[in-house]
């Protein structure tokens, strides 16, 4: 709940697409996880729900790092402006 919270927070008061892309991929990584670890250890690793839960979070964990990735590649590629107070644009330098 912490995590959800603090990253919907974060979306709301980030000044540019890509710090928004970074709280959105907490937000799913680690708002998610814990939900899906109390049902694996609710109902089991080797049950119906527990064993989805565990795809559900091995998928979670690799696709949204992924997904976020491409998603600021794409807005960089685009040329989206950066946040002026950014210290610097790093493949540019």
């Amino acid at each position: 709940m912490f995590f959800s919270l603090t990253a919907a927070v974060g979306l709301l008061r980030m000044p540019d697409v890509y710090l928004r892309i970074q709280c959105s991929t907490q937000l799913v990584t680690l708002g998610a996880l814990p939900l899906l670890v109390a049902i694996v250890v609710f109902a089991g690793p080797i049950s119906s729900y527990g064993s989805r839960a565990l795809i559900v979070a091995a998928l979670l964990l690799v696709l949204a790092p992924a997904t976020s990735h491409a998603l600021g590649r794409s807005a960089y590629l685009t040329d989206v402006p950066m946040w002026p107070g950014a210290v610097r644009d790093e493949p540019r330098d």
